[in-house]
């Protein structure tokens, strides 16, 4: 079969080098077009000042960078003097600890320097408290970057047209068919926008909103500085982010790029035309606390002046990550959008691979696929508001649990009221206002002997949390699982369809519920998910978010046999679990919610006093109890059902807090934080979720080729409370990292769940994970830790 016809729009430095990955895999029948003049066409790659900071929080950024530092070294494009992250504040030294955790986690090498050895590095510095030096990390030229890799396009056959402003994209039966430029249409089986700031205007032409905005940052050049004179680039680049600063050299003079101004946002349809239309003038009253600022981080600048300057547009998005993949919209049509020069190049391999292959065996882009986001998100109020705010925040330390402040709320579930009353603390998760604890439960904490983490673990924290888990092993509790998102499949075809795409025997009787995985053709983990079979031709799935959704939706039966809805808006879920959930339950209905007459992991319908509920006999928190679900205007009723007729059993309302504890106290994973498309069900210890022996399904090929696990999800215990995302030693060595992490009240001790090599998953092994500037001694553990016989469960 012949390769398609691939139009990418923009010859950026994202473009390029797609150009360039694209080519190298055999897909030669490739035209780039751009609407400037190359080499340097006037986007964003044209001004950009080219720092390269590997460390990142998501460990697919920092190996796109690493991508990047390789190949564009290769290229002879990059200058590696290594950087200097420097703090002059004890929280920030705090921070840059965390950051090296980050770094050696994801495979990186740097060290946090004291003062005198940051001075050695960098004599121009001023006092500082400690930095963290990243020998790796180093200046980019974008523009010869673009130069190379469109020249290697063109050497295997790639078109390369400047001056080719685009006007539309034609679509026809819902698939991109061409793209319109001013110079004549192109044909075109997929189209690739790599239009950078432009990507929002370009996006709309095949009616896609594009959660992106181009956003004015200053960058200014000194003249020349005697300290400075007849030396080369070679000290590393600086950043100082308390002051919102970074800092390069180039010959004799220093380049100052600020990122505490006021946020200046531009519509893409406003930008102009020109050689540089992506600068702007330079507002000198913004960069007056830049300078002051850096002034005092490199004293010799006192005697300099800014003789240049710009406000350059970059890309930000919602939740400052890339936006890629296939548009849900439009067939063919497909983004790599809201990309800087650090992470170019690996993005581009990522998405050439995603491309030719139909999925990317390098990355794991869970958190990049722009098929991610809910409707709200994608509102132009919020997208502006949000990407104002991650500006702001751009250099902020931000806590793992830390919610967005603004604009809130959002959305809230029909028990929001009464979680108000119950004196709830909200965070926020997916634009829902989601309880982490309640202030009323207070009273539960007479009596008990609740630890209080360390100062960054108390952050968001309670000791109600530990309290409301404890409550819920005791008595009962209600959980609001409404922001678990749901969708209903149907049809004719429903079965079969679901039977293909998971890896569970989900073709079975009516009232049963299967847990499941969906993965991709590669055996990756797509999503972990629960069937319940509501009748004949009906399932309601309980999902992980939009992606799933997504996936869905690309793989139903060209046929219309199956109708996949989101049912999540319209309907709403509580969670009754503990020991006397059944007892709870059952005074409302007249149907057997017995042991015998409702077993575990089975589904039924039934009234719960006058409400209507579906009802899944199955717990996230390993206790006896229920999912709950009715329509969303009933909620508010069945939560007043189910709270009056507990008080003689002593429910309480239980948060996020409380339930993140009791699920890590009895295994149960996490998509998207304890495994994602990186890894497989049997490293992930999901295996008896594989029915190898139903027929076919998607992935179960490369399953049957996979061999013993090499690395294993973990269980570890230890003293002390931990995040997530800090590595973990064997001795000297880093040999994996952390993902879920939290205190377990019932079983005393810290737990956390890592990814470990096969030969130390070993039950009594003993590793270190670093802590900010600490280690951490911890044990391997067998798991569950609770309840390790399901006596609770199905009791």
């Amino acid at each position: 079969m012949a390769a398609p016809r691939v139009v990418i729009i923009g010859a950026g430095v994202v473009g390029a080098a797609l150009a360039d990955e694209l080519s190298a895999l055999g897909w030669v029948d490739v035209t780039v077009v751009e609407q400037g003049g190359l080499p340097r066409p006037g986007g964003s790659s044209s001004h950009a000042p080219g720092l390269v900071f590997q460390t990142n929080a998501a460990k697919v950024m920092t190996g796109f960078a690493r991508y990047t530092v390789d190949k564009l070294t290769r290229l002879g494009c990059f200058s590696t003097v290594g950087s200097l992250e420097v703090a002059t504040s004890e929280a920030r030294l705090a921070d840059l600890h965390r950051r090296h955790g980050w770094l050696t986690a994801w495979g990186g090498d740097g060290q946090v320097l004291d003062p005198a050895e940051c001075l050695r590095r960098h004599s121009l510095l001023g006092p500082v408290l400690g930095g963290l030096h990243v020998p790796g990390d180093g200046l980019a030229d974008s523009v010869g970057a673009v130069e190379a890799q469109l020249a290697r396009a063109r050497e295997r056959g790639v078109r390369v047209l400047d001056h080719h402003e685009v006007l539309d994209i034609r679509v026809a039966g819902e698939r991109v068919r061409g793209v319109v430029t001013s110079r004549g249409e192109l044909p075109a089986d997929l189209v690739v926008c790599c239009a950078g700031i432009w990507g929002p205007r370009i996006a709309r032409m095949v009616g896609v909103n594009l959660p992106l905005t181009p956003l004015a940052h200053q960058f200014g050049w000194t003249g020349p500085l005697r300290a400075l004179a007849d030396q080369q680039a070679v000290r590393p680049i600086l950043r100082h982010q308390d002051a919102d600063l970074y800092v390069r050299e180039r010959f004799d003079r220093i380049g100052v790029g600020y990122y505490g101004h006021r946020p200046m946002p531009v519509a893409a349809d406003d930008i102009g035309r020109g050689p540089t239309p992506s600068v702007l003038p330079f507002t000198a009253v913004d960069f007056e606390p830049g300078w002051a600022a850096a002034q005092d981080l490199l004293p010799a600048l006192r005697e300099a002046k800014v003789e240049e300057g710009m406000n350059g547009l970059f890309s930000f998005t919602t939740d400052n990550m890339p936006l890629l993949g296939p548009s849900a919209a439009v067939d063919g049509f497909w983004l790599a959008e809201a990309v800087w020069v650090t992470h170019s190049a690996g993005v581009a391999r990522a998405v050439a691979e995603w491309l030719v292959d139909g999925h990317c065996s390098s990355f794991d882009l869970h958190e990049c696929d722009v098929n991610r986001f809910e409707p709200h998100q994608l509102a132009p109020d919020y997208v502006l508001a949000r990407d104002c705010q991650n500006y702001i925040e751009v250099y902020d330390v931000i806590h793992p649990l830390q919610p967005m402040e603004k604009p809130r709320p959002l959305r809230t579930t029909p028990f929001y009221a009464r979680q108000r009353e119950l004196d709830a603390s909200f965070l926020e998760y997916a634009g829902w206002e989601r309880p982490q604890w309640f202030g009323a439960n207070a009273r539960l904490l007479a009596g008990r002997d609740i630890p209080t983490p360390n100062d960054w673990a108390a952050h968001y924290w309670s000791p109600i949390v530990g309290a409301e888990a404890l409550a819920t092993r005791e008595t009962v509790a209600l959980y609001d699982m409404t922001t678990l998102k749901r969708v209903e499949v149907t049809g004719p075809g429903a079965a079969a369809y679901l039977q293909w795409l998971t890896t569970g025997n989900v073709d079975r009787a009516v009232g049963t519920v299967t847990y499941c995985l969906l993965l991709d053709v590669d055996g990756g983990i797509r999503s972990d998910i629960t069937v319940a079979r509501l009748g004949p031709r009906e399932f309601q799935v309980g999902i992980n978010g939009p992606l799933d959704v997504d996936w869905f939706a690309r793989h139903l039966p060209a046929d219309g046999s199956v109708t996949v809805r989101d049912t999540t808006a319209g309907t709403c879920c509580v969670g009754v679990w503990g020991p006397r959930a059944r007892d709870l339950v059952q005074s409302l209905t007249a149907d057997d919610f017995s042991n015998e007459g409702f077993r575990y992991f089975r589904a039924r319908r039934a009234y719960l006093g006058t409400v209507p509920v579906t009802a899944l006999r199955l717990s996230y928190v390993g206790e006896l109890g229920y999912e709950l679900y009715t329509t969303a205007d009933l909620g508010l009723k069945l939560w007043d059902t189910l709270w009056s007729a507990g008080q003689s059993l002593g429910v309480v309302a239980g948060g996020r807090g409380a339930f993140a504890s009791l699920r890590l106290e009895k295994g149960y994973r996490l998509f998207g934080t304890d495994m994602t498309y990186e890894h497989d069900p049997y490293e992930a210890g999901l295996g008896f979720a594989v029915k190898l022996d139903k027929g076919d399904f998607l992935g179960r090929e490369a399953l049957l080729a996979r061999k013993d696990p090499a690395r294993r999800l973990t269980c570890l215990t230890l003293a002390d409370i931990v995040m997530g995302k800090e590595p973990v030693y064997a001795g000297d060595d880093c040999v994996g990292h952390i993902t879920s992490a939290a205190y377990g009240y019932t079983v005393g001790t810290g737990i956390a769940y890592a990814w470990l090599p096969a030969e130390l998953a070993t039950p009594g092994q003993s590793v270190d994970i670093g802590y900010f500037d600490r280690r951490i001694p911890a044990t391997v553990t067998a798991e569950p830790l609770f309840d390790p016989r399901m006596e609770r469960l199905r009791g």
